[in-house]
């Protein structure tokens, strides 16, 4: 399978548009039109609906397009190693959610890397599933997701249990003294599915079915500068903002007839990797957390 036909599919997928996608790759449109229909020909699949307005991918061009990404990863990853065999001793790549990076990881990653300069380490940030898919691909070796992976061959095991807490600015005064859960929806929620497990379902169960939250945004850090600029409450994880609350700059809301739950995220590793050295000697530096032995999933 041609990885530039790929490649183009990806692109025409979020541009939606084949002159650009032609301009982004410096070629002209038809050379667009002949890759596309030259991998909808091997795949014996229409990928895209085409008419004058619109551009959108059939249901099996979406179906397809996780695996284009992970394919084209894949083959970036092989280069990347091979172009370092003789450079490095060992290559360390990980993949984590931003809450965990940002709370526990930055200072050990940072340590990491000037401690061990003959450790080539690439860090990837994304969402629990996708993460866990580069895993299963061999384009990560080990992974900190929200989402444990309950597979053959794959060791995983709990790392940090986080508390959630409604926070929002002190210019809002309103339920200083608490909330209950029924006066949820009348707050400027800024919501965040940044679990993409049962807490973020639990998150959205407690407004009424339907409900139109008035802010959403993929990533749970990115919510800090809206709350410190005075706009809008939502859960977030103690750890992150713990330094918020101490300095006063963001207020805890107490929860008078609910409560909110714990998260538990966790560390996976390919079980073929559990005595590679470096993610050895990294999990075996990371403050604060005992994850060693890992568990080999049933």
């Amino acid at each position: 399978m041609n990885i530039e036909n790929l490649k183009t599919f990806i692109t025409l997928s979020e541009l939606k548009n084949f002159t650009q996608t032609a301009d982004r790759y410096y070629i002209v449109q038809s050379t667009v039109t002949n890759r596309i229909m030259e991998l909808e020909k091997g795949l014996g699949k229409k990928l895209f609906i085409r008419n004058r307005k619109n551009v959108e991918l059939t249901e099996e061009g979406l179906h397809f397009l996780s695996y284009a990404k992970r394919i084209v990863a894949l083959e970036a990853s092989a280069i990347e190693e091979l172009s370092m065999l003789h450079t490095f001793s060992e290559t360390l790549r990980l993949g984590t959610v931003n809450t965990v990076y940002d709370c526990y990881l930055t200072r050990p990653i940072m340590n990491y890397v000037q401690n061990h300069p003959d450790v080539s380490m690439k860090v990837i940030i994304d969402h629990s599933g996708t993460l866990l898919r580069m895993l299963q691909d061999g384009t990560l070796d080990l992974v900190f997701s929200y989402v444990p992976l309950k597979k053959a061959g794959f060791l995983c095991q709990p790392f940090h249990t986080e508390e959630l807490v409604l926070v929002t600015s002190p210019v809002h005064t309103e339920y200083r003294e608490g909330i209950r859960q029924d006066q949820l929806p009348d707050l400027n929620y800024l919501y965040c599915n940044f679990m993409l497990h049962d807490n973020g379902t639990f998150i959205r169960d407690m407004f009424p079915k339907n409900h139109s939250f008035p802010f959403e945004i993929d990533k749970s850090t990115h919510l800090l500068p809206y709350l410190l600029e005075g706009i809008g409450y939502t859960f977030l994880p103690k750890s992150l903002v713990q330094k918020y609350l101490d300095d006063g700059t963001l207020i805890s809301v107490p929860l008078i007839d609910f409560t909110a739950p714990t998260i538990q995220n966790h560390i996976v590793i390919p079980e073929s990797k559990a005595e590679n050295n470096a993610i050895c000697q990294f999990l075996a530096d990371l403050p604060g957390a005992e994850v060693q032995p890992l568990e080999v999933q049933p």
